[in-house]
């Protein structure tokens, strides 16, 4: 039904918010409530209906931050913004599915696509994510390993007091805030943005750091190491394709950022150079449960400097060895 008001036309109303098990908290009888148009969405700037409830005891009062249209598309929580099937940041989960993030992040594009972001799920509830379009045995395993399947109520606790830190705060025990001295690293410094879009996010890029070097793919202390080692490749396997499933597998990294594939067919392994370390490291987070290729898993490692030459011209060949060689 078209509102009134054609100003009006793009702003969402909505009965009930989408929410995850932790930010709803664990009393099944809250209050919670409902402002119409009441703040704009924090990823896509249109006005959308607010609700504001009170978790449980000693919880702090929390409110939804994005729109529903904007939770759908990405399937996560209005609130916390992490994904309501795995307990997971964005970035986390689209680094393990190779899914590309397609929302814009310009204020111009960003709540053009929202509308029609929601004129297509008219017909549905569903989100428009597509999660199985590029989903590997290897990604899925990653995110059953990180999943967090159990709410975590400690994520609800009240803000540390700012006047507990400048030292002036006289409430003591009455005080509604924690007195807690803040912590400061790169945890601290997050925004809606970032972690919508799965962009620079530090919570992201610490669970997918522990998880790789979980899996053995420590990123080496030599720094001029760019480049990953992959062995029991298909058969068929060729140098055009291992760079194709490369690129589709890292869709957060651009493909000018990888520098060469150096493919040795008779020991069915390959060299992945990557232009920087950062590119470098990332790949490996994406690839700690392995890479599959032609429904065969391929094993990843890092790659090892060369000792210094001998002679004083360079020798021909790829430009790392594998470090478990």
């Amino acid at each position: 039904m078209p509102k009134a008001d054609i100003n009006k036309a793009g702003w969402e109303q909505s009965e009930f918010p989408i929410l995850c098990e932790t930010c709803l908290g664990p009393n099944p009888f809250i209050r919670m409530s409902k402002q119409e148009f009441g703040r704009s969405c924090g990823t896509c700037a249109r006005p959308f209906t607010v609700f504001r409830w009170n978790p449980g005891s000693g919880a702090r009062y929390k409110t939804t931050v994005i729109c529903q249209t904007c939770a759908k598309v990405k399937n996560v929580c209005q609130t916390c913004l992490l994904d309501l099937e795995y307990g997971l940041p964005t970035q986390v989960r689209d680094t393990a599915l190779a899914i590309q993030n397609e929302a814009p992040t310009s204020d111009i594009n960003r709540e053009y696509y929202a509308q029609n972001m929601e004129n297509k799920m008219e017909d549905g509830n569903q989100s428009l994510m597509q999660v199985g379009t590029r989903a590997t045995s290897a990604g899925k395993e990653m995110l059953k390993q990180l999943a967090r399947t159990n709410p975590y109520y400690k994520r609800n606790r009240p803000h540390i007091c700012s006047f507990f830190v400048k030292g002036e705060c006289n409430r003591g025990d009455e005080c509604p805030f924690r007195h807690e001295k803040p912590v400061e690293n790169a945890l601290s410094h997050q925004n809606i943005q970032d972690r919508y879009h799965g962009n620079n996010d530090p919570v992201a890029r610490k669970i997918l750091a522990n998880h790789s070097e979980a899996q053995g793919l420590k990123p080496p202390e030599d720094e001029n190491i760019t480049s990953l080692f992959l062995s029991s490749l298909p058969a068929s396997a060729t140098e055009l394709s291992i760079r194709t499933h490369v690129i589709n597998s890292l869709p957060q990294i651009p493909s000018s950022q990888l520098r060469s594939v150096v493919h040795v067919a008779k020991s069915r392994c390959a060299f992945i150079n990557f232009k920087d370390r950062d590119s470098a490291e990332r790949a490996a987070e994406a690839w700690a449960n392995g890479l599959d290729m032609d429904s065969e898993r391929v094993h990843v490692k890092w790659g090892r400097s060369k000792g210094p030459s001998k002679s004083a011209t360079p020798t021909a060949g790829p430009s790392a060895i594998p470090a478990s060689a």
